[in-house]
């Protein structure tokens, strides 16, 4: 009675299995599989395991997730352990006693960690917090180009450059990559991608240095990677954009700056890639860049700046050089820290990086659509928007 009881459990199983596999029933998958892949992602995930399992093949339409650069809790003693773990480590490997990377999975709602960086020699060391300024966070300079995500720059222990060249994350392979070697490593950097390039403007080395607070470089990233380096272009007036606080996107085209964040006195400057000039930045798009700001993606054609005081969203209207505000006030922008804008969405990192709010801006009015938490004692640095890990 037993051997037979195992057996119809068995059968049930398989005929389970089997059932599973085909996709919409008197339909050959290959169809039923042309027809689900028009279906938004979120849609399937709901339906069967058939095809919840069918979004994660390699074979279906890779869907959009949120890849975040994160850092452990700020904590005193957490810090002065990650200080010695920085200071100690010897062999080459790059030290995540402080700095991590995980994917947020729209669809799931889960949080998943990142293969670990590869080895590198001199080792990197990458550090958030210092002992001696616990209510500091030093900065990290990342980007979004060519659908990876791209660290350019940091810094050490020893408040140094933490970077030699730029170390990139490609989700089609999910394997780390290493770009060409700066000609000077840097810290205090402006750096983002206009059309599909990557620019990186101003900054100090070990030391401050004129010629490396007025440059101004590129990398084709489109090129084959024995041909990438790095390309010396025309450089800034003068040294003042060489700030901790300096931020830096592509618009449309122009590399845009501002040497502080908020809504300190600031100066603004653009970089035409076409003419290899530096402009003056309209009085309007300075005027109104008054917290962290982000071009979509992909195309630049967009660009967003929440107000950190006041929690508004706003959108540069380049006609006019006026902000177009989306959000009048919203508690949960209030403090943010970052954004990035793609696939109809801001996300904005708020709460003293441990949230994460989404800001539907496809449809009027716009709108807080979630508020997703980091995983436990993590704190959110950068947001980058790209495909799901193809595996």
């Amino acid at each position: 009675m037993e051997e037979d009881a195992l057996k119809c459990v068995k059968i049930q199983q398989h005929d389970e299995e089997n059932e599973e596999q085909i996709l919409i029933p008197g339909l050959p998958n290959h169809l039923a599989h042309l027809c689900l892949s028009n279906l938004h992602p979120s849609l399937l995930y709901r339906v069967c395991k058939s095809w919840r399992r069918l979004i994660y093949t390699s074979s279906f339409p890779p869907f959009y997730c949120l890849y975040v650069v994160c850092s452990r809790s700020s904590s005193p003693a957490a810090t002065s352990t990650a200080y010695k773990n920085n200071s100690t480590h010897t062999n080459n490997s790059i030290s995540t006693s402080t700095v991590e990377f995980f994917c947020l999975d729209p669809i799931s709602s889960k949080w998943t960690p990142l293969p670990n960086p590869p080895t590198s020699d001199p080792p990197i060391r990458i550090l958030r917090h210092h002992p001696s300024f616990i209510s500091r966070s030093l900065s990290i300079q990342s980007l979004t180009v060519a659908e990876r995500m791209i660290l350019i720059a940091a810094t050490t222990h020893k408040f140094l450059p933490a970077l030699e060249r730029p170390l990139g994350f490609d989700p089609s392979c999910n394997k780390w990559f290493f770009g060409p070697n700066l000609p000077t490593p840097r810290r205090w950097c402006g750096t983002s991608a206009v059309n599909g390039n990557v620019y990186v403007a101003s900054g100090m080395g070990s030391a401050y240095h004129g010629d490396v607070a007025r440059s101004l470089e590129k990398w084709d990233v489109k090129e084959k990677v024995d041909q990438w380096k790095w390309e010396k272009l025309k450089g800034l007036k003068d040294g003042s954009f060489c700030r901790e606080f300096v931020d830096a996107i592509g618009y449309r085209g122009k590399l845009c700056m501002v040497n502080i964040k908020g809504h300190a006195v600031k100066q603004g400057a653009v970089y035409d890639v076409t003419k290899n000039e530096w402009e003056e930045m309209p009085k309007g798009m300075l005027g109104g860049w008054n917290g962290p700001s982000s071009a979509t993606i992909n195309d630049e054609s967009e660009m967003y700046v929440v107000d950190e005081t006041k929690g508004s969203l706003s959108k540069y209207v380049s006609e006019t050089d006026q902000w177009e505000e989306l959000i009048e006030s919203c508690d949960e922008l209030k403090g943010a820290e970052q954004i990035t804008v793609g696939r109809g969405r801001v996300c904005v990192i708020c709460g003293r990086g441990r949230l994460i709010v989404v800001v539907d801006v496809s449809i009027m009015p716009a709108n807080v659509i979630r508020v997703v938490s980091t995983p436990p004692k993590i704190e959110a640095i950068a947001l980058h928007i790209l495909p799901r890990v193809s595996v």
